[in-house]
């Protein structure tokens, strides 16, 4: 009798463990959201709500294709100059070049793909120890590309068919961020219900039991990297949307924003595990929190000082959660 005691006692004191780390990040939303609203009351707004949901688009689009290499263990630094490089292009194409607007769209998410193709290539052909490496790389060469195929210049005027993702809205809601929910939910089908997708938590779990088991690492690797690519593209089309302009200084930073999105919504920097929806909730909090700053008044040099350590503790809960893994 008494061991059975013991054994409830057991289930349940993990229970709340359990509990907090699947829903953790969710719970730190409803959390900051709660005190922000009664901090500011402008806050909880139809208006405020669905300027969040416009700020976090770009964020999260970029977010979900870091999650893809993060789940294999690896990153990708170079998605804030891809997005630069993908709406220079389009620019060149379409404004310069006078190109039809959809041909644009298209140059644009083909040039994210190509480019994280490269990062994918680059990283397996050249056997590479870390993707650290090889993305910064392409980070590099990709934003010098996007600064000399104008000389640094911007570039205005796009049409309105290539504005409408980032600029339009349907009712209340922003089309940017109904192209985010969209995004998200096929990148849970492709990675709850198809073979690719489970390949990449495998090898996030352990490379070379999923290179033994048969899976073809690299090849699983570069569609990875390509997809990363395709979603830097896709927040370059809302980012032009949004401004109606490219710029090869766009997304300068952006990769520190969508690393921290994904560990935020619970992924781990050692591989194999984290969702689309963690990644979702992770860039809300980051879109939020920055909203809710500038409702307060509080200037962006201490913003950044304030993101930086929900990061840093983001990172660090990460780091036991691994601890306790190993101790069971």
């Amino acid at each position: 009798m008494s061991e059975i005691i013991v054994e409830k006692k057991s289930v349940a004191s993990k229970l709340p463990k359990s509990l907090l780390s699947k829903f953790g990040a969710l719970i730190g939303l409803i959390l900051l959201i709660l005190i922000l609203t009664l901090l500011n009351s402008q806050f909880l707004t139809i208006n405020n709500i669905m300027n969040i949901a416009s700020q976090s688009s770009i964020n999260a689009l970029l977010g979900v294709g870091m999650l893809l290499p993060i789940l294999t263990a690896g990153i990708d630094l170079s998605v804030g100059s891809i997005l630069a490089i993908s709406i220079m292009v389009m620019g060149v194409a379409v404004v310069n070049g006078q190109m039809n607007p959809f041909f644009g769209i298209l140059i644009c998410l083909g040039v994210g793909a190509f480019v994280g193709w490269l990062n994918g290539i680059i990283l397996t052909k050249l056997r590479l120890p870390h993707p650290f490496i090889s993305t910064l790389g392409t980070m590099n060469v990709a934003r010098g590309i996007a600064l000399i195929i104008t000389g640094a210049a911007p570039i205005a005027g796009f049409p309105l068919v290539i504005q409408f993702v980032g600029s339009e809205t349907l009712g209340p809601l922003p089309v940017s961020f109904i192209l985010v929910l969209l995004t998200y939910v096929a990148f849970h089908f492709f990675l709850t219900r198809t073979a690719t997708g489970r390949y990449i938590y495998a090898i996030g779990g352990n490379k070379e039991a999923a290179r033994l088991s048969g899976i073809n690492v690299n090849k699983i690797l570069v569609i990875v990297y390509t997809l990363s690519g395709l979603m830097s593209g896709l927040a370059g089309l809302v980012m032009v949307g949004r401004v109606n302009s490219a710029f090869p200084l766009a997304g300068l930073g952006y990769e520190l924003d969508a690393i921290a999105a994904v560990i935020i919504g619970g992924a781990s920097f050692f591989g194999g595990v984290g969702n689309v929806w963690g990644t979702l909730i992770g860039a809300m909090i980051i879109a939020v929190l920055r909203n809710g700053l500038n409702l307060l008044n509080v200037s962006s040099d201490l913003q950044m000082a304030i993101i930086g350590l929900v990061i840093i503790a983001a990172v660090y809960v990460d780091v036991l959660r691994q601890r306790s893994a190993k101790n069971k």
